[in-house]
């Protein structure tokens, strides 16, 4: 009887294993169904360190995320680096801020708008919702809201673009449809998101590129290579009509 309890619990801890292992390669190798998301793009800050863009580029990536501010103070070291290389290489290019909980969203748009350039061709300017990181603090929808909206007003008006939220799964549980109708930015890992209204999927977060030491997010476009385009040159104020609607 002891054998048999030291084989099946040998049997078991196999298959535990052989899991832990699939589940594993799953994870590092998944992504989304090309034909039906062709456009393929990373988001990066100082954490990936120096990246090789050309590399990168060269490693199926169209679009690139990069962040550059955080809270009412704060600059990503490596923004202007990788802007700057990432548009030689030939990526289309945007920006992101970190929205905090504790600052006022008056004095966060100011920060952005002060380290982005204007002058140059950029996707739209994102706007990163998410409790990882974040001040202990959680806003209640409505008291989100103000002060986001106090962030997006300054921030569209000065890059002439519909700002895109980013919002993780615990963050769309809290707020999305209590909080600033804008176009989306999802985080959904492994699965595709349950709704339709985003531009940017964020379907990896341990993922590798060429040129990249480490992991980094992988994300997707819905639609093809002309709504990027569109997106990297839309006219004022403007979401191209062929992206998904605000919800």
């Amino acid at each position: 009887m002891k054998n048999r309890i030291i084989l099946w619990g040998s049997v078991c801890l196999v298959f535990a294993a052989l899991g832990v292992a699939g589940g594993f390669i799953y994870f590092h190798t998944y992504s989304p169904d090309r034909s039906k998301y062709p456009v393929r793009g990373i988001d990066v800050s100082h954490h990936q360190g120096q990246i090789d863009w050309r590399r990168v580029a060269a490693d199926d990536v169209a679009f690139a995320i990069i962040k550059a501010t955080e809270g009412g103070d704060h600059v990503d070291r490596a923004f202007a680096t990788n802007l700057r290389e990432a548009r030689a290489a030939g990526i289309a290019v945007g920006a992101y801020h970190f929205f905090t909980f504790c600052r006022p969203g008056a004095d966060q748009a100011k920060n952005f708008i002060s380290v982005v350039p204007h002058d140059q061709p950029l996707l739209p300017p994102v706007v990163d919702v998410e409790f990882g990181g974040n001040c202990p603090q959680r806003p209640s929808p409505e008291q989100l809201n103000a002060e986001l909206q106090a962030f997006l007003g300054p921030v569209e008006a000065a890059f002439g673009k519909t700002a895109i939220v980013y919002l993780t799964d615990e963050a769309e549980a809290a707020y999305a449809g209590q909080i600033a109708a804008r176009p989306l930015w999802l985080r959904s890992l492994l699965t595709e998101p349950d709704r339709h209204d985003w531009v940017y999927w964020q379907y990896h977060n341990q993922g590798r590129v060429d040129g990249i030491q480490g992991n980094v997010d992988l994300n997707v476009l819905q639609g093809g290579p002309v709504v990027l385009a569109a997106l990297f040159s839309a006219s004022p104020g403007s979401i191209p009509p062929d992206a998904p609607p605000s919800p």
